[in-house]
C-alpha cells in the first residue's frame, strides 16, 4: 500500500473559535497549550486573520499585533497561517494597495508563515497585490477559492480559477467552503477535477453545518486533496470544522495515515474542554450552533448569516419575516450577480433581503454596500447584474469595470497623520487604517492604563525577540 498521508491543519485558535464562541478566546487561553500543540506535527496551526483582528481590539482589549508576537514565541516547529481578505485585508471594504502591501509586510515580519488569501466575489484581480507582498516577504502564498453553489459554479469555473491562481504565483490552493456544501460526491469529483489541472498541494477547507462535512472530507483525500482543515474536537462541530482527532482516526491505519500522536491530540482536547464548558455556562456558545442546519443546503447560506438575519430581525421586533426573508436571499444574490455568500458578500446580499422584505418594496432602501457592489466597488460578479435592480439602487450612475482598487489613492501617510499622537508602534498604523474608531478606542484605553501599558509593553519586548517565521 502506497503512503499518502494527508495532512491537518490546525483551526481552533482561529476559525474553530470564531465559529463556535464569536472569535472571543482570549489569548490568555492560548497561550498555556501553544507549545505542546508545536509538538503534534500539524501541517500548521491557524491562528490570525478573519474576525480575530477586530475582535482583539473590540471586544477583548487586546493587541492583534502582539497576540501575533506572543503566539509566534511559542510555536518554534509548526508554521503559523492566517486569513485575509485579499483586497478587503480583515476589513469589509477595499484598501489602497500600500495599505495592502504594509499589511503583508508587517503580518509576515510577525511571524506569520502561510497567508490564505480569498476574495468574496471570486475575483481573482483582487488578490493580485495580496500575492505579490506575500512573495515578495518570502511567506507561502496560498490563494482561496470561494465554493458555491449555483448556475455559474461549474467544475470549468473551478478549474479555470485554480489555474489561474497558481498562475499567479500559489505554493498551495485552498477550496474555502465557508457554509458547509460541499457534500461527498461533489468533493470527490471536484477535488479530482481540480488535482487534475494543478501541480501545487490542495487543502480544504469546510463547515459541519449541514452535516456531511466529515463524509466530503474522506472522500476529498481519496481524490487527492493533501491537506484538511480541523478543529480539535470541544471546538470542532458544528459550525466550526470537523473534529481533528476523528479524522485522525478515520484515516488512521490507512495509506492516508496522518502520523499525529492521537495521546497530544486528547491532552489538547483536555485542555480546551473545561474552556468550552466555561463558554456554554456564560452563554458565549449557543447549543444552537452545535446542530445540524439542514437550511444551509437548502438556501445556500452560511451558519453566521442566518444567526444576523435572526439578529435584524428580532431588533426590528419582525421574527415572523424569517422564511420571508430566507426566500429574498437566492432572488437578491441573482440581481447580484450570483456571488458566493462569504464575508462581505454575505452580509450585503443578507442585509439588503431583510431591508427588501421589511420595507414591504424591493431596493425601496438601499444599503450604501449594496450600492457598492452594485457600482462595481467590490469587483466583477461571477454573473451579470439584474439590470433593473442595479437602475434602481444607482439611477444614472455607472458600474465600473477596472479593478477597484486602481480607484483609490494612496492612504498609509494619511492615516501616520491621523494616529501620530497615539501611535506607539508601526503596526498601529494599520489597526487604525482597518477600524479607525474601534483602534482609536484601544490606543485611548491603552495610555490611560499605563499599569497594563508597561505589563504588555513587557509580554511584547518579550515576544518581539523571538519571533521568526518558519521557512
Amino acid at each position: 500500500m502506497e503512503k499518502r498521508p494527508v495532512k491537518i491543519t490546525e483551526t481552533v485558535l482561529r476559525d474553530g473559535q470564531q465559529s463556535l464562541i464569536a472569535t472571543r478566546m482570549p489569548i490568555s487561553d492560548m497561550l498555556p497549550i501553544a507549545s505542546k500543540m508545536d509538538e503534534v506535527g500539524y501541517n500548521a496551526v491557524e491562528v490570525w486573520g478573519g474576525a480575530t483582528f477586530d475582535s482583539c481590539l473590540r471586544f477583548l482589549n487586546e493587541d492583534p499585533w502582539e497576540r501575533l508576537r506572543l503566539l509566534r514565541n511559542e510555536f518554534k516547529k509548526t508554521k503559523l497561517q492566517m486569513l485575509f481578505r485579499g483586497q478587503n485585508i480583515l476589513g469589509y471594504h477595499h484598501y489602497a494597495d500600500d495599505v495592502v502591501e504594509y499589511f503583508v509586510q508587517k503580518s509576515i515580519a510577525n511571524g506569520i508563515d502561510i497567508i490564505r488569501i480569498f476574495d468574496a466575489l471570486n475575483d481573482v484581480r483582487n488578490l493580485e497585490t495580496a500575492i505579490r507582498a506575500t512573495k515578495r516577504e518570502g511567506g507561502h502564498v496560498q490563494p482561496a477559492i470561494s465554493y458555491t453553489l449555483g448556475e455559474p459554479y461549474t467544475h470549468e469555473y473551478y478549474m479555470n480559477l485554480a489555474r489561474t491562481m497558481q498562475d499567479m504565483g500559489a505554493d498551495s490552493i485552498c477550496i474555502k467552503d465557508m457554509a458547509g456544501l460541499l457534500v461527498p460526491a461533489e468533493a470527490l469529483s471536484l477535488v479530482r477535477d481540480i488535482k487534475s489541472v494543478i501541480s501545487v498541494p490542495l487543502e480544504i477547507h469546510t463547515h459541519c453545518t449541514s452535516g456531511v462535512a466529515d463524509i466530503s472530507y474522506v472522500r476529498a483525500v481519496e481524490a487527492g486533496a493533501d491537506i484538511i482543515d480541523t478543529a480539535i474536537s470541544p471546538f470542532g462541530g458544528g459550525t466550526s470544522q470537523p473534529p481533528t482527532e476523528a479524522l485522525v482516526k478515520a484515516f488512521e491505519g490507512s495509506e492516508y495515515d496522518t502520523g499525529l500522536d492521537m495521546e497530544k491530540l486528547i491532552e489538547i482536547a483536555e485542555y480546551f474542554r473545561p474552556i468550552r464548558e466555561r463558554c456554554i455556562e456564560s452563554g458565549l456558545l449557543n447549543p444552537k450552533v452545535m446542530g445540524v442546519d439542514i437550511n444551509t443546503l437548502k438556501y445556500q447560506v452560511p451558519g453566521g448569516m442566518l444567526s444576523n438575519l435572526v439578529s435584524q430581525l428580532k431588533e426590528q421586533r419582525a421574527e415572523d419575516k424569517y422564511y420571508d426573508v430566507l426566500n429574498e436571499v437566492p432572488r437578491v444574490r441573482a440581481d447580484m450577480g450570483t456571488p458566493p455568500l462569504v464575508t462581505p458578500s454575505s452580509q450585503i446580499v443578507g442585509t439588503q433581503a431583510v431591508m427588501n422584505v421589511l420595507m414591504g418594496e424591493r431596493y425601496k432602501i438601499a444599503t450604501a454596500e449594496t450600492k457598492d457592489l452594485f457600482a462595481g466597488n467590490y469587483g466583477k460578479t461571477p454573473m451579470p447584474f439584474n439590470e433593473e435592480a442595479r437602475r434602481k439602487v444607482l439611477g444614472d450612475r455607472e458600474t465600473i469595470t477596472c479593478r477597484p482598487a486602481d480607484l483609490i489613492p494612496d492612504e498609509l501617510d494619511k492615516y501616520e497623520q491621523e494616529i501620530a499622537k497615539y501611535k506607539q508602534q508601526d503596526e498601529d498604523v494599520l489597526s487604525y487604517a482597518l477600524f479607525p474608531k474601534v483602534a482609536m478606542d484601544f490606543f485611548k484605553k491603552r495610555v490611560a492604563s499605563p499599569d497594563e501599558n508597561a505589563k504588555n509593553a513587557v509580554l511584547n519586548g518579550m515576544a518581539r525577540a523571538s519571533v521568526t517565521p518558519l521557512k
